[in-house]
């Protein structure tokens, strides 16, 4: 008698913002392809239409803790928090991009918002994933479309190289990572996150195994890569330089969120009871990736290369939260995903207004005097270095604040000492920016850029507003992160 095959059960609820998502990012394809003329603002508008009906949707899950299609999907506060970040990240790239098409005369539109919408439903299954395999999966989906992204500037030789280099290095990142999955397969004997966790759980002795062992190094080899911790950062100054300004602050951000939601699901829950050892590697990892990427940052004239040394430090800031682990570290990380995605886009976005077709302006002679002869794209830019920095009352203090004060409770008082020093430090570099701004004259050329559009305006707002809110009142963004750790 042949065994019977059971169909799993279909939930496609649990995926609604992504189906819609996919969704526009068709629409928009099809849009572009039998529409002729002016199309750009209508296909962001598109765009930016399914993305908010999409964020919409994800409430409908709020509260909710449950699996869909056999474990490959964990619909839960964790799942929820990132999604929407990753959401918000897609609505204020759209909005600062609609002023940035200037770039792309000669070049579908379509094309450039239908990979923004697949790189997010990359990202939205990563931080949905109950299985390595759809892991891996959204991660190519979203890497893929990066790759071509970065490169979107087909005239210029930089954003080529970019492109290339990124995809190189980011395909021999993707090897170790899929090894790392089979040796976690091989020492536990499934793929699912949650039967990994009751695996190890009822058979400790599987954390002296080395396959174990060598799957968790493989594994923090390839997720380290797209965080850019130390030592897997050196491609991202490059392509951050590279990459159109809009993309840079989405990969800085989006990518950021899913790989951190990918190491926290695997690392702080299955992997949780590896040895001390083991937590003395990402001790030591945190701090380099802090030390590094500041004390470079401080020798950059160009602010893409600043920012890019920039999120090196914060990957490291974030890696106090796994270092330290429980559910007030987790929630430190989500909260901080959230003020880092609101300060980066807006930071990205006021380079991304600053560009002009020929060139992008973002050395800090470029800045001079901005902040006189545009108080309120100054006062936008005072806002983000402010919230890069840590310095209150900024969300950006409040990230930092939260994630140190896990660390401290969980006994890395020396990781914390650390942490704030480098903060010292980064202050020094993101002030520099302000004080260009406002007390160096501004000549030439430089000065001078488009008028925002009511996009962008909307963006930056929306950004800066984000980053003021979350240090103000930051207790019910708080108590959301804190409803939304990964507790199974």
């Amino acid at each position: 008698m042949s065994p019977e095959f059971i169909l799993p059960a279909v939930n496609l609820q649990c995926i609604l913002p992504q189906i819609l998502l996919c969704l526009t990012a068709l629409a928009v394809l099809l849009i572009d392809v039998f529409l002729s003329g002016k199309k750009a603002n209508l296909l962001a508008l598109i765009s930016l239409a399914g993305t908010v009906f999409a964020t919409l949707t994800l409430f409908s899950s709020q509260g909710v803790s449950d699996t869909a299609f056999s474990g490959m999907i964990l619909v839960d506060g964790f799942t929820f928090f990132l999604n929407l970040t990753i959401c918000l990240i897609l609505i204020m790239t759209v909005l600062v991009g609609m002023n940035y098409q200037r770039f792309f005369e000669g070049i579908n539109c379509g094309e450039y918002y239908s990979l923004l919408l697949f790189s997010a439903v990359g990202m939205m299954f990563m931080a949905a994933a109950g299985n390595l395999i759809l892991l891996f999966v959204a991660l190519e989906l979203m890497s893929v479309a990066i790759y071509v992204l970065v490169g979107f500037h087909k005239t210029q030789l930089r954003s080529v190289e970019a492109a290339l280099k990124y995809f190189l290095l980011g395909a021999f990142a993707a090897s170790f990572l899929l090894l790392g999955f089979a040796f976690l397969y091989g020492a536990t004997g499934t793929m699912d996150i949650l039967a990994m966790t009751e695996y190890i759980r009822t058979n400790p002795e599987v954390l002296q195994s080395g396959l174990l062992l060598a799957g968790a190094l493989l594994t923090v080899t390839g997720l380290g890569f797209k965080i850019s911790m130390v030592p897997f950062h050196m491609w991202t100054p490059d392509v951050y330089d590279g990459a159109p300004t809009v993309i840079t602050g989405f990969m800085a951000t989006g990518v950021k969120a899913a790989a951190f939601a990918a190491l926290v699901r695997i690392f702080m829950v299955p992997l949780s009871s590896l040895p001390v050892d083991w937590t003395m590697i990402f001790w030591v990892a945190a701090v380099l990736t802090m030390t590094v990427g500041n004390f470079i940052a401080l020798a950059q004239d160009s602010i893409k290369r600043m920012l890019a040394y920039s999120g090196i430090a914060h990957a490291g800031y974030l890696l106090i939260g796994v270092v330290a682990g429980g559910e007030m570290a987790q929630a430190g990380i989500l909260f901080y995903l959230l003020v880092y995605a609101f300060m980066n886009i807006g930071a990205f976005g006021v380079l991304a207004l600053l560009g002009k077709k020929e060139t992008e302006y973002n050395t800090l002679n470029d800045f001079s005097g901005l902040g006189l002869k545009y108080p309120i794209l100054g006062l936008a830019m005072v806002v983000f270095m402010f919230s890069l920095a840590g310095i209150p009352p900024t969300g950006g203090f409040m990230g930092k604040l939260y994630i140190f004060s896990a660390a401290i409770e969980s006994g890395y008082v020396w990781l914390v000492v650390l942490g704030a020093a480098n903060s010292v430090v980064a202050i020094y570099y993101y002030l520099r920016v302000i004080v260009v701004m406002y007390f160096r004259d501004g000549t030439g050329e430089q000065a001078a850029f488009p008028v925002p559009s009511p996009a962008i305006t909307v963006g930056l707002s929306l950004a800066a507003a984000g980053i003021i809110v979350l240090g103000v009142f930051p207790s019910s963004f708080w108590d959301l992160a804190r409803n939304s750790v990964f507790l199974y």
